[in-house]
């Protein structure tokens, strides 16, 4: 519980000196407009589609929680942050703007979340099965 708190308090902290840079701008409405739209994003179409998988993965009889819907949000996220290079039309007449190849580096990102997430589902699925064959083990010999 101390730990939350901990953590609820830098959060806190965190905040209030983002409050204290967005009042010294010169126009801190366009930031708090920015803000806006991020949580308007999320609360509207991340988080919806998260929940949509969440209750497709259940209908289909897959239990989706903790890693898995983290990993749903964070790929959600991830996309949300990465549409505008990735929808651009064609090039930029100053390539130093997006110098990057933003498709690929997004293709490898939502790659890492899904080979993360699998292989902790694979080491949860594993440690259960040792626990499990320790049990059986166990009772056999008493």
């Amino acid at each position: 519980m101390g730990f939350r708190y901990a953590v609820g308090g830098f959060g806190l902290v965190v905040m209030a000196f983002g409050g204290f840079l967005l009042v010294g701008e010169p126009e801190p409405w366009r930031i708090a407009l920015w803000l806006a739209g991020g949580v308007l994003v999320h609360d509207g179409l991340v988080a919806p589609l998260v929940i949509a998988v969440g209750a497709l993965g259940a209908a289909a009889g897959v239990r989706l929680r903790g890693v898995p819907r983290a990993a749903l949000v964070v790929a959600g996220s991830l996309t949300v942050i990465a549409l505008p290079p990735l929808l651009r039309p064609g090039g930029v007449a100053n390539a130093s703007v997006l110098p990057l190849d933003y498709p690929r580096n997004w293709l490898l990102a939502m790659a890492a979340i899904g080979v993360l997430t699998a292989a902790h589902a694979g080491a949860r699925a594993w440690a259960r099965a040792r626990a499990r064959a320790r049990r059986r083990r166990a009772a056999l010999r008493h």
